[in-house]
């Protein structure tokens, strides 16, 4: 097959089950040797990252309505113009390359058409590239300029950018003697503000390049991410839980902070469950009890009450567009409404598995106001038992929680620490 040997078949391939499927990327496969497919990545990305800029661009230049089934041409030439505008890829491979790819997938026809709409985009791309455009959906533009008045532009820069691979080094190991077994190697890094254990890479690799990776020396996890274990502070004999807790980052790390705190972990989906089992091996934590189980009623819950609870509620993953370009593209309105109707009601039910004195710390992986100062202020409204506590760390902003927009060194994330009165 052609598609094996050619990472710009590869890429086609991803970009149509996104674009017109509305699949995920995470559950594209890519058939690759993976000489290949590290550059079958940056373009599958790459495009999809400047989806909404190329269509603009595209979608313009073409005469006549494609049918149905040449909608794949459509994504091919979102392709090509991504390598002439953004990859750097010299003109005559964005060009040439791209065209052939029309006859790999035996539409040989379209071949002049191609190479006629890519050539019109590379004679006008310092124009193109000289006009604003923050390449996300409108609706979104419209939340985020309300939300964020005077931050919106950094939050579209930060999200079309590549996300950097972040560590969370084992405590026992300790961050800087880490950081001296990547640099002896030639692995270079830098410590992360605010956290303890994060070390971000200067360039992303593979993980088996890492010192004693598959022996748990260390996570691949964003900063943060890494906050929640550091905020809860788990200590000797509390019973914690980690509501919706896969892949179990943060599972793993409230139980390598404290190896004599107690941690149930539940989620609804069985096979994500399976890789939070994998990784609770690889770290040969001893103090975690797994059970499938939904945050949104008790049937998994014994009775007893919890000393703390981690809520990484299901959100928008706005904040995240940078590691998943894929949501500027799946991710729609009535969304974040039925979102946030989610949240509450897990919020609601976990509630009252915490006791009295205890600690609940409610966490996203969102930037969208609804989703978090807003879901914690309604939720402290009804909950006459609940007090927000302040976060004292230098992170993010805001009175009710914390927001962090997305940045070099961390993800757009949100936390909320929850206190119940006795």
């Amino acid at each position: 097959m052609h598609s094996k040997i050619n990472p710009r078949v590869i890429a086609l391939h991803a970009i149509c089950s996104v674009v017109l499927n509305k699949k995920s990327l995470a559950d594209v496969e890519l058939p690759l040797e993976s000489t290949d497919l590290s550059f079958a990545k940056s373009l599958i990305f790459g495009t999809i990252r400047f989806y909404h800029h190329l269509n603009d661009i595209v979608t313009p230049l073409i005469n006549k309505p494609l049918e149905k089934d040449n909608l794949d041409l459509h994504c091919l030439l979102l392709l090509g113009a991504y390598q002439l505008l953004y990859a750097g890829t010299p003109t005559h491979a964005a060009i040439n390359e791209t065209v052939s790819v029309a006859e790999k997938i035996e539409k040989k026809w379209a071949k002049g058409f191609i190479n006629a709409i890519l050539r019109e985009i590379d004679r006008n791309h310092k124009q193109i590239l000289t006009t604003e455009h923050f390449s996300h959906p409108s609706w979104m533009v419209k939340k985020l300029k309300q939300d964020y008045p005077d931050q919106h532009q950094e939050i579209f820069r930060e999200n079309n950018k590549q996300a950097p691979m972040t560590l969370r080094i084992h405590p026992s190991i300790g961050r800087q003697n880490y950081q001296q077994q990547l640099h002896s190697i030639g692995i270079e890094s830098e410590p992360c503000p605010n956290t303890k254990q994060a070390l971000i890479l200067a360039e992303a690799i593979n993980v088996s390049q890492l010192p004693r990776f598959f022996e748990g020396s260390c996570y691949v996890q964003d900063a943060s991410a890494q906050l929640a274990g550091q905020i809860l502070n788990p200590k000797t004999g509390e019973l914690i839980l980690d509501a919706c807790c896969a892949p179990g980052g943060k599972t793993t790390h409230l139980a390598e902070l404290c190896t004599d705190a107690r941690i149930v972990a539940i989620d609804s989906d069985q096979n994500r469950l399976t890789r939070v089992e994998e990784n609770i091996e690889r770290f040969q934590l001893k103090n975690i009890v797994l059970k499938q189980g939904d945050a949104h009623n008790k049937v998994w819950w014994d009775g007893q009450l919890f000393d703390k609870i981690l809520l990484d509620a299901p959100c928008s993953a706005t904040g995240v567009i940078r590691r998943h370009p894929d949501i500027k593209l799946l991710r729609k309105p009535r969304d974040i409404k039925q979102l946030v109707k989610i949240q509450a009601s897990i919020l609601d039910n976990l509630w009252t598995c915490l006791k009295p004195s205890g600690t609940l710390l409610y966490a996203t992986c969102s930037v969208l106001k609804a989703e978090n100062e807003q879901q914690i202020e309604n939720f402290l409204q009804r909950t006459k038992d609940a007090q927000h506590e302040a976060i004292e760390l230098d992170w993010g902003m805001g009175e009710i929680g914390r927001q962090q927009l997305p940045s070099h060194e961390f993800d757009g994330f949100y936390y909320a620490k929850l206190t119940k009165l006795n």
